[in-house]
């Protein structure tokens, strides 16, 4: 697969090195206080120092200065956290209605809408030099980090160390965390400011190290090209110039619902009995942001209801249980009513929602699955 912006899945960079020349590290120490979780935090590991001792070999060969390897590396550490998080991401795929479900939410597209107002004189810039209609590039940062409220806190030099130490794609984050000695020897940002996702994905548009040194831009005009603050200018004009520079067409719509109105392109149908849509070549941009189709279309979507537009006009089919949507989010609000916590009622059937559906069960004295049934519907 071509390498892209989310070549590697959810985000995670971080190395820790101090001292210099073959003298052994010292412990690590965190770098600031913080409220990751203890197995998110610098962890005594021999191995990971002894990778570190030769990394820092390599790193001096391609031309980075013992000040700037010591100041990148101090209070970064192997991160137990990470390791644990990329063996055991989830193999469960969601359906595209669970899916859409989530990233085409009420509440996104509610905080969408706030959002493109704050910044609408940006993102009209942004549009003007880049090309990239502005509500398209509002749904990508919602889809990425819901508007810039959960950009990540995992510092990126330890958590890319401790995956190209861990080896299971250890050459591809060894060139991220490359890419992020680059990044701080460029001065954009500082090592204690370089934070991000636990797989290393950085800031307001979830950029990899690799994606930032390519596509990012400085477009305040400040010297830096700082996509991790509060200002989210920087960040929304790369994610721009990203999806400009990978074939975006000005005034093309990404495509749409099948049925009347639609433009012409590719028809595809993600789920089986569900809507089908026309995609043009933006549709094709996106993915070049996310090789999937779900996130393309949660980006399309969202984008099109930012600016006003309607929800699907057709319907998904039953679930494996027999349920639409419309019987889980009963399901969910009677569970809740109960005195059961399903974690909302979006009619998607996470874990929260099994383990309520669980608790019911055992309280009743019912076999304890966790699943969803029209005869629980009922029953509540």
């Amino acid at each position: 697969m071509a390498l892209s912006r989310r070549h590697f899945g959810a985000g995670a960079l971080a190395l820790g090195l101090m001292g210099c020349g073959g003298a052994r590290l010292p412990a690590p120490v965190p770098q600031r206080p913080s409220g990751l979780p203890e197995d998110l935090r610098p962890q005594r590991n021999a191995g990971y120092d002894a990778w570190l001792q030769g990394f820092r070999a390599r790193a001096s060969a391609q031309g980075f200065s013992p000040d700037l390897l010591a100041t990148a590396f101090r209070g970064a550490g192997y991160l137990p956290g990470v390791v644990s998080r990329d063996r055991n991401q989830t193999e469960f795929k969601r359906s595209l209605e669970d899916y859409l479900s989530i990233a085409v939410s009420d509440e996104r597209i509610s905080k969408g809408r706030a959002a493109f107002a704050r910044h609408r004189a940006t993102l009209a810039a942004v549009e003007q030099r880049y090309g990239v209609e502005a509500h398209v590039v509002t749904a990508v940062w919602g889809l990425e980090s819901f508007f810039g409220e959960r950009r990540g806190d995992v510092p990126v030099i330890s958590a890319t160390s401790t995956l190209a130490f861990d080896g299971r794609r250890g050459a591809f984050f060894e060139s991220q965390l490359v890419a992020a000695l680059k990044i701080l020897a460029r001065g954009d940002i500082s090592a204690r400011e370089m934070t991000g996702s636990w797989a290393g994905a950085m800031g307001h548009t979830q950029f990899i190290p690799t994606s930032y040194l390519a596509y990012a831009v400085d477009f305040t005009g400040d010297g830096r090209r700082d996509i991790w603050s509060e200002d989210p200018s920087d960040a929304l004009a790369s994610t721009a110039a990203y999806l400009s520079r990978n074939g975006w067409q000005s005034g093309l719509r990404w495509g749409a619902e099948a049925g009347p109105g639609a433009p012409s392109g590719d028809v595809i149908q993600p789920q089986a009995g569900g809507p089908s849509f026309v995609t043009t070549a933006n549709f094709r941009a996106i993915k070049r942001y996310n090789n999937s189709d779900s996130y393309a279309l949660g980006v399309g979507l969202l984008a099109d209801r930012i600016a006003g537009g309607g929800p699907l006009r057709a319907s998904f089919p039953p679930d494996q249980y027999g349920l639409v949507k419309r019987d889980r989010i009963a399901l969910q609000q009677r569970l809740t009513a109960a005195g059961y916590d399903t974690g909302g009622s979006d009619g998607v059937i996470g874990p929260k929602s099994r383990e309520a559906i669980a608790a019911f069960q055992r309280a009743r004295g019912l076999a304890e699955t966790g699943d969803p049934s029209p005869e629980l519907l009922r029953m509540l």
